[in-house]
C-alpha cells in the first residue's frame, strides 16, 4: 500500500532551484534513505513532506489517518519541563485510565451485582493492557538509559540541556509515541557508537515507514533497503541498501559518462559536416547543412555525469618523512578537579606508534579521546605518565569544533593568514578544488556551513604538509561524496594518522588498528572496525565462559573439601594407629612440594597465555591479508595463507585446551 506518493514536486527561492520536478512513491514498511551533497535539498525534501515548507508546482498525498513523528537537526526542544516530565506527558492517558480504573473498583466493591460495571472494567483493563499500560514505566527507562540518560538526569530542566542531549531526547520522545511514519534528519549525531547500535537494532524492529536523511554509511546499510539520491535537483532511485547504491551509482555513472561521450562524439561529427557543407557555398549542400542544423538544435542534450557540484579535490603530502617511531607515551592518565570533586577520565595508557599507521581510536562519549589527542600535541598535562614524540614529527590537527578558524576573516584571509608566501592567484586556485569558487572566497568563515568549515580545515591541513595528521572527528559535517574523497586521500598518505571516530564506514576502511580507550586503559585491535566488533564479542564470551566455569570449579571444590575433610580424619586416624601425629618435618616437605607444584601449573599457564596471544595476533594479521585486494587475484598466495591461517587456528585451540585442564 502506498503511504506516500509525489509527482513532479519543485522547489525554488527565485531563480535558484532545489529540487526540479521530483516523483516517487513510498510504501508501507519502506525504509528510505535520502542522500545527497550539502545543500542538494535533503532537509527541504522533508519539510515539504511534513508540511513546514511550501513548494512551487507539483503535488504530494500522505495516507489518510497516517500518525508522522519528525526528527530535526536541531532537536527542536524549548520546554520549562523537565526530561522525565517530557517523557511521561507522552503516556499521559495511562494515569487517567488507573485513576477511571480505581474509580470503578470502588464501585464494584459497593455494588458486586452490578455486571455492567464489571464489563467496563474488564474492557478498560484490556484496553490499558494492550495499549502498554503494564509496560509503559520500563519501556520509558529502557529507551531513556539507550538514549545516555541515567536517572540523575531525569529531572534535569530541558533548557540547561546540551544541544546533543536535546537532540537524543527529541528522538528518545518520538520512538516512545511510535508514529505511523518516522521522518528522521540526521539521527544519528550525537550518538555514540553503543546507542547507534540500540538504535539500528530499534528501527529494524519497527514496523511502520521511515524515511531517514544521513551522512551514514553504515548505519543506512544496516537500517534502509531504498535510497533516494538527491543529485543536480533530481531525484535517483535506487532499490537496495547503501552498499548496493554505491555499486550501481557507480555502474550507472560509467553508462552515463558512455552515452555523453557518444553523443558528443556525434555532435562534433554532425557539427563539422555542417561546416564542410556551408564552405562549399551550393544551395542543395546549404539546404542539407540547414537541416543538419535543425535536427541538432532539436537534439535532446545528454548532462555530463557528476551534477554541476563537482567534487573536492583532496591529497595530503608530508614535507619531509618522520623517524620510524613516531609516538611512545606510557602510563598515561587524566583527572580534572581536586580533591572531592576530582574525576578521573582514565589510566594506564600506553601507546607504540609507529611511522606509516593509521591508528583509529574508539571508546565511549565522556571518556576522554579528544583529551588524550591534547595531551598527545602537548596542549593538556597528562597527570601521570610520559609522552616521547619521535625525530622529525611534524603534527598537523583537525579540530572537530572548527575553534582554530577565525569567524571574523574572510575564506581567502584565513588560509593567507598561516600561507603568506602564496599570492592571491594561487590561493584561488586552490580555493576552487575545496569547491570555495567566485565569491565564495570572500564569504566569511562565520557565515559558513558546518560541512564548508570542514573543507576549509580540510584545505589548510592539506597545505601544512604535516607527517603526522591528528584528525578529531573529521568526516562529522562532511557529505557522503566528500566523505569517500577524504578516505581515499588519507589511504595514499604516506605519513602516520591518529584519528577519533565514530563513523563505522570510515572505520572499516581506514585503520590498521584500532584502540578502544577504557577508563582503565587502551586495548588493541589490529584490523577494521567489523573485526574489532567481531573480537570484543569474543572476548566477552571467553569471559562469560571462563566466569561460569571458575562457578562450576567453586562447587566442585566444594564437593572436593567436603570428601577431602572426611578423607584427612582417615589420615589422621592412620597416623594415630602407627604411633601418633605427622612430624614437623614431613608437613614441611609436603608443604614445599605443592608450593613447588603450583609454580610449576602458574609458569605453564603463563606460557600457554602468551603462546595462545601470539597465535591470536597472528590469525588476526592472516584474516586480514585473506581480505586484501591485492591477495584476491592471487590463488597461490591465498591458497598458502589460508593453510597457514588452518594451522594456526588448529594450534590455538590445542593450547585452550591444555590451559583449561591447567584451570581444574
Amino acid at each position: 500500500m502506498i503511504v506516500v506518493s509525489a509527482k513532479e514536486l519543485t522547489k525554488a527561492y527565485g531563480t535558484d532551484v532545489i529540487l526540479d520536478k521530483v516523483s516517487f512513491a513510498i510504501n508501507g514498511g519502506d525504509r528510505v534513505g535520502i542522500i545527497g551533497v550539502n545543500g542538494a535539498g535533503k532537509t527541504t525534501l522533508l519539510k515539504m513532506l511534513t508540511g513546514e515548507m511550501s513548494y512551487e508546482s507539483g503535488e504530494f498525498f500522505i495516507a489518510a489517518d497516517t500518525q508522522i513523528g519528525y526528527l530535526k537537526q536541531d532537536g527542536g526542544f524549548n520546554s520549562e519541563k523537565t526530561v522525565i516530565e517530557e517523557v511521561e506527558n507522552i503516556f499521559a492517558h495511562f494515569p487517567e485510565m488507573e485513576r477511571e480504573m480505581e474509580k470503578l473498583l470502588s464501585q464494584i466493591e459497593e455494588n458486586v451485582e452490578d455486571h455492567k460495571l464489571l464489563e467496563r472494567y474488564d474492557a478498560l483493563q484490556e484496553k490499558y493492557k494492550n495499549l502498554g499500560g503494564y509496560t509503559y514505566k520500563s519501556e520509558i527507562t529502557g529507551v531513556l538509559s539507550s538514549m545516555a540518560f541515567k536517572e540523575d538526569r531525569y529531572h534535569k530542566k530541558i533548557s540547561t540541556l546540551s544541544g546533543g542531549e536535546r537532540t537524543r531526547l527529541a528522538l528518545a520522545c518520538l520512538l516512545l509515541r511510535k508514529p505511523d511514519m518516522l521522518f528522521l534528519d540526521e539521527p544519528t549525531n550525537h550518538l555514540d557508537i553503543g546507542t547507534l547500535k540500540w538504535l539500528e537494532q530499534y528501527l529494524k524492529n519497527y514496523k511502520g515507514t521511515i524515511v531517514v536523511v544521513s551522512h551514514d554509511r553504515y548505519f543506512l546499510d544496516q537500517t534502509v533497503n531504498r535510497i533516494f539520491e538527491i543529485d543536480n535537483h533530481k531525484l535517483n532511485i535506487y532499490e537496495g541498501s547503501y552498499s548496493f547504491y554505491a555499486t550501481e551509482r557507480k555502474n550507472r555513472r560509467e553508462a552515463e559518462l558512455r552515452k555523453y561521450e557518444k553523443q558528443k562524439k556525434e555532435i562534433d561529427r554532425q557539427e563539422e559536416m555542417i561546416r564542410r557543407f556551408k564552405q562549399h557555398g551550393t544551395e542543395k549542400l546549404a539546404k542539407r547543412a540547414a537541416s543538419r542544423e535543425k535536427r541538432l538544435s532539436a537534439m535532446e542534450l545528454t548532462e555530463k555525469p557528476g551534477g554541476s557540484h563537482g567534487k573536492m579535490k583532496l591529497s595530503f603530502k608530508e614535507n619531509f618523512q618522520s623517524g620510524k617511531d613516531v609516538i611512545y607515551a606510557e602510563n598515561l592518565s587524566k583527572t580534572f578537579g581536586y580533591g572531592a570533586r576530582a574525576k578521573e577520565l582514565f589510566k594506564n595508557v600506553d601507546l607504540d606508534i609507529k611511522r606509516g599507521e593509521r591508528i583509529c581510536i574508539v571508546g565511549a562519549n565522556g571518556i576522554g579521546k579528544t583529551t588524550l589527542l591534547k595531551m598527545l600535541m602537548g596542549d593538556l598535562v597528562a597527570a601521570t605518565g610520559r609522552i616521547k614524540i619521535g625525530h622529525n614529527v611534524q603534527i598537523g590537527y583537525y579540530d572537530q569544533g572548527q575553534l582554530l578558524l577565525n569567524n571574523a576573516n574572510t575564506v581567502i584571509e584565513e588560509v593567507h593568514g598561516d600561507y603568506r608566501l602564496y599570492t592571491d592567484g594561487e590561493l584561488r586556485n586552490i580555493l576552487g578544488r575545496f569547491l570555495f569558487r567566485g565569491e565564495a572566497a570572500f564569504l566569511n568563515v562565520g557565515a559558513l556551513s558546518g560541512g564548508e568549515k570542514a573543507r576549509l580545515s580540510l584545505l589548510k591541513l592539506m597545505m601544512s604538509g604535516s607527517n603526522l595528521l591528528i584528525l578529531d572527528e573529521p568526516t562529522n559535517h562532511l557529505d557522503i561524496e566528500s566523505k569517500e574523497v577524504f578516505e581515499e586521500a588519507l589511504l595514499d598518505f604516506p605519513g602516520t594518522c591518529i584519528i577519533v571516530s565514530h563513523d563505522r564506514y570510515f572505520l572499516n576502511r581506514i585503520p590498521t588498528r584500532i584502540m578502544e580507550l577504557t577508563a582503565d586503559g587502551m586495548e588493541n585491535y589490529l584490523g577494521a572496525y567489523d573485526y574489532y566488533v567481531e573480537k570484543k564479542q569474543q572476548i566477552e564470551s571467553g569471559k562469560k565462559y571462563l566466569s561460569e566455569l571458575g562457578a562450576k570449579g567453586t562447587a566442585s571444590d566444594a564437593k572436593g573439601t567436603a570428601s577431602g575433610g572426611q578423607q584427612g580424619s582417615l589420615a589422621a586416624g592412620a597416623a594415630a594407629d602407627f604411633g601418633g601425629e605427622m612430624s614437623s618435618a614431613e608437613k614441611r616437605r609436603l608443604q614445599k612440594e605443592k608450593e613447588a607444584e603450583e609454580r610449576r601449573i602458574k609458569r605453564q599457564k603463563e606460557a600457554l597465555e602468551e603462546e595462545i596471544a601470539n597465535l591470536e595476533e597472528a590469525i588476526a594479521f592472516l584474516e586480514a591479508e585473506v581480505c586484501k585486494v591485492e591477495n584476491a587475484t592471487d590463488h597461490v598466495k591465498l591458497a598458502k595463507i589460508s593453510a597457514d591461517l588452518a594451522e594456526k587456528r588448529e594450534a590455538l585451540e590445542e593450547k585452550y585446551d591444555k590451559w583449561l585442564e591447567l584451570q581444574s
